[in-house]
């Protein structure tokens, strides 16, 4: 079995050497620039360590890795624009570097090389595993839609915020975990206790995600602190705000979530003292909880030995207890 580092190392140096094209620069380069800012490469690992529970070969599927990889980094890159974001990975956003106009489209050019690299060298798995993908890519926009829809609206549940981050976060994460069980021809029991693991991980990641925004280390988070709050988003914890606060919190609350001038150092740090109040973080931590055990269960169903499993395993906790 192969570490999570020993597979990092291997897509790293697989993306390192792509060429995603050569002319026009002013195409090109924005995407080598968007992949070089390296990242945790979360879901091409996921995908090599879900391959690797059945087969070794790991080095035949960094097309598809690859792919995986370049497809987030496209949503990336178009979310960065959504959000006007400045920041990625301690670095300026594509848009900022270059231009909103040149963000659109080399996005859209990675979104076509994704396509390109899942097929790989072609082989019968290919209609299964571009079955998937398409369908995930779809997922990712709607998610991203009820995003949007839910910055105008401040009746935002629970249940709707989660299905939310189900599509716009935990499919891919769970997508990229049964195209590695599909390439390694698992069976298909596993290849859906795989997927379901993905989708309990990548809620609670998301969650995690929306701590950090608020608590995190800028210095080790590589964007601002305060993103979150400063853009209105409806978040776990802005949603619990909401529903829980007394009559003195709401009023506060809906009072900085109201104007579009203010102090952004005095915004964040007001809302971040009535989250306190309020101990959404606790909240938002139990459902971390909770959701990182229907992963761990999930897992448990593979049938494969638990050595096997063990990198898997580890990846969850890494990420569930991760500061950045």
């Amino acid at each position: 079995m192969f570490t999570d580092t020993q597979l990092l190392d291997k897509v790293n140096d697989y993306i390192s050497h792509l060429i995603y094209g050569k002319q026009p620069d002013g195409l090109y380069e924005p995407i080598q620039y968007a992949m070089s800012l390296g990242g945790k490469r979360i879901r091409p690992v996921l995908m090599m360590m879900a391959y690797n529970l059945y087969r070794d070969d790991v080095d035949s599927i960094l097309s598809q890795a690859a792919g995986i990889e370049t497809y987030h980094n496209y949503t990336l890159m178009h979310d960065d624009l959504m959000d006007n974001a400045d920041i990625r990975r301690g670095k300026p956003t594509v848009h900022k570097k270059w231009s909103r106009n040149t963000a659109i489209l080399s996005g859209d050019a990675m979104q076509v090389i994704a396509y390109r690299l899942m097929t790989g060298t072609g082989g019968r798995y290919v209609p299964a595993v571009m079955k998937l993908f398409t369908q995930t890519a779809m997922q990712v926009c709607e998610g991203q839609q009820y995003d949007m829809d839910f910055e105008t609206r401040m009746d935002v549940y629970e249940h709707e915020y989660l299905e939310m981050i189900r599509l716009k976060t935990s499919v891919l994460l769970a997508a990229s975990l049964k195209i590695g069980a599909l390439l390694a021809e698992a069976p298909a029991e596993d290849t859906q206790f795989l997927y379901d693991f993905g989708i309990n991980l990548g809620i609670a990641f998301q969650l995690r995600d929306d701590i950090l925004d608020v608590y995190g280390d800028p210095r080790v988070f590589g964007k601002k602190i305060g993103g979150d709050i400063l853009s209105n988003k409806k978040t776990y914890m802005l949603i619990q705000a909401l529903r829980r606060a007394n009559p003195d919190q709401l009023a506060e609350l809906k009072k900085w979530l109201s104007p579009e001038e203010f102090d952004p150092d005095e915004k964040i740090k007001a809302v971040t003292a009535l989250y306190d109040a309020i101990d959404v973080r606790s909240l938002c931590e139990d459902r971390i909880s909770h959701y990182t055990l229907l992963a761990e269960t999930n897992l448990g169903m593979v049938k494969v030995s638990d050595a096997k499993k063990q990198p898997l395993l580890n990846e969850m906790n890494k990420l569930m207890f991760r500061e950045a």
